[in-house]
């Protein structure tokens, strides 16, 4: 595996753990009212598009193991172009669905 793929997974984990760190023991109501939160955990999912993205530019094959990544790239583009449109209740949704999942495949392809 390259280097930079190496270092984009790395990255990946490490600001999905942030965002399970960011959220843990709070409720959607809460995150809906504390507006750094929000912050923080829409940064952090611009981080994971971005990675993902800079993978694809570099080892299309080994993104194809990691499942949804055209959505998350997507959701990525969202939250960077079209910030006033992003729903709360789509990011807590994704926090709660899918994370873990992102989690798995990133982990497997690490270790």
């Amino acid at each position: 595996m390259d280097d930079r793929v190496r270092e984009c997974l790395q990255d990946i984990l490490e600001q999905t753990r942030e965002v399970q760190s960011f959220t843990a023991g709070i409720t959607f109501p809460m995150y809906q009212a504390d507006r750094k939160t929000q912050a923080a955990v829409e940064r952090k999912f611009e981080i994971i598009g971005e990675a993902l993205n800079r993978i694809h530019s570099a080892d299309e094959e080994l993104l194809e193991r990691i499942r949804d990544y055209r959505s998350i790239i997507s959701f990525r583009n969202i939250l960077a172009h079209g910030y006033d449109s992003v729903e709360d209740r789509v990011v807590w949704g994704i926090i709660e669905n899918d994370l873990n999942s992102l989690i798995e495949d990133v982990s497997e392809l690490l270790f």
